[in-house]
């Protein structure tokens, strides 16, 4: 069993950074790939990024490539998602899930979820 919760949302201008915290419970955080997506009203849940449990491998989606940065510590154990330069458009609710087998893309393959934080980029 692995517990997510997600913090540091918030309200936020365009162009502004924010930093995301995803806390997990459980002895095997460690051997998780961790995921970070989100959905905006109205639309499908997307996906954001994932990081390999090692940390050595990261993706991310081509719109916030360059932008974001995901990073983990296996010992406290968290996951961060570093938003920078963010656009109007990045505006939903984020949320950070671990998966330990499948794509690491598609949010049916993500078996842990947190309750999801809200980001809101204004203009």
């Amino acid at each position: 069993q692995v517990q997510l919760i997600e913090s540091g949302g918030g309200l936020v201008q365009a162009g502004g950074s924010l930093r995301l915290f995803c806390a997990a419970s459980g002895r095997t955080f460690s051997s998780y790939t961790m995921g970070w997506f989100r959905q905006a009203p109205g639309k499908e849940r997307e996906f954001v990024g994932a990081i390999r449990s090692s940390g050595g491998t990261i993706y991310y989606a081509d719109s916030v490539k360059g932008r974001f940065t995901i990073s983990r510590d296996n010992a406290k154990p968290t996951v961060y998602l570093q938003m920078n330069s963010l656009k109007p458009e990045d505006t939903a609710v984020y949320y950070c899930a671990a998966r330990n087998r499948g794509s690491y893309y598609a949010p049916r393959d993500y078996y842990y979820w947190g309750q999801g934080t809200q980001v809101t980029v204004s203009s």
